[in-house]
């Protein structure tokens, strides 16, 4: 089955574990980070951050995780795909382990936080959940993260209509539908979604593997070729003096305690 012909079949289905093999490099490079005011909701009243054990799930090359180091939590990142892991720039308090969503190998009761940025979608939710809610501890918490591209911004939707073009309208394009879950799960009331503005700044190589890194994009070939002559037109429309463009984000963050 044609992956991006097929609607309806979940993301979870369509090789998670290891789509983003021949995709680290640009992921590592070029992704975009998150910002400052989502770090502290997701740890805010969670008590002193040298104390916390996180559990960073589909840490990808660990962007998230470093964030969440950079205050002091001891961060365990889960990640399934090997490429991704040793793409990764090591931080003393972060330690990768194999494992996936679904089975993350931890103990019981042993993680204060669970995060998954930029990656649940790619999870089979009701299995995860009930993972999550067995390695958290009593009082722990669960944060959900996207970057979601802002669309009422010019040039970020000219960006998403040439991503959506040469994925042929991929269905992880409308990725939010899987936040979903989190407000049906009786494991995790009181979901909470706060949204922050982020700028992402380019340069042409930037934007390039900006979109590179996404899974779903053809790495060669006549498709991939026209994508790169049309962010060259797009970029070369919009570039400041400095020679940056910004891809500008809406973060939003899904918050639920399991108490």
């Amino acid at each position: 089955m044609n992956e991006t012909n097929s609607k309806d079949t979940p993301l979870h289905a369509m090789n998670p574990l290891s789509r983003f093999s021949d995709r680290a490099a640009d992921y590592a490079k070029h992704r975009p980070s998150y910002p400052t005011p989502a770090i502290d909701v997701i740890l805010e009243g969670l008590g002193e951050p040298s104390q916390l054990v996180a559990a960073d799930i589909g840490a990808g090359t660990g962007i998230s995780s470093r964030l969440l180091a950079e205050r002091g939590v001891r961060v365990i990142a889960i990640e399934p795909n090997a490429a991704m892991r040793e793409a990764a720039s090591p931080h003393p308090l972060v330690e990768f382990r194999e494992g996936t969503a679904e089975a993350t190998n931890l103990p019981d009761a042993s993680v204060d936080l669970v995060t998954c940025f930029q990656s649940f979608h790619w999870f089979n939710p009701e299995p995860t959940l009930q993972e999550f809610r067995r390695i958290l501890k009593s009082n722990g918490r669960l944060a959900v993260v996207w970057n979601d591209r802002e669309c009422n911004e010019e040039f970020t939707a000219n960006y998403s209509c040439i991503i959506q073009a040469a994925s042929n309208n991929h269905p992880a394009e409308k990725r939010m539908v899987c936040a979903d879950p989190l407000f049906s799960n009786p494991h995790f009331p009181n979901v909470r979604c706060l949204t922050f503005e982020y700028q992402q700044e380019l340069d042409l190589e930037g934007l390039i593997g900006r979109a590179q890194s996404v899974s779903y994009i053809p790495k060669e070939g006549q498709v991939q070729q026209q994508l790169i002559s049309d962010l060259q037109e797009l970029y070369a429309g919009a570039c400041n003096e400095q020679g940056f463009v910004y891809l500008v984000y809406s973060t939003n963050v899904y918050v639920a305690n399991n108490w």
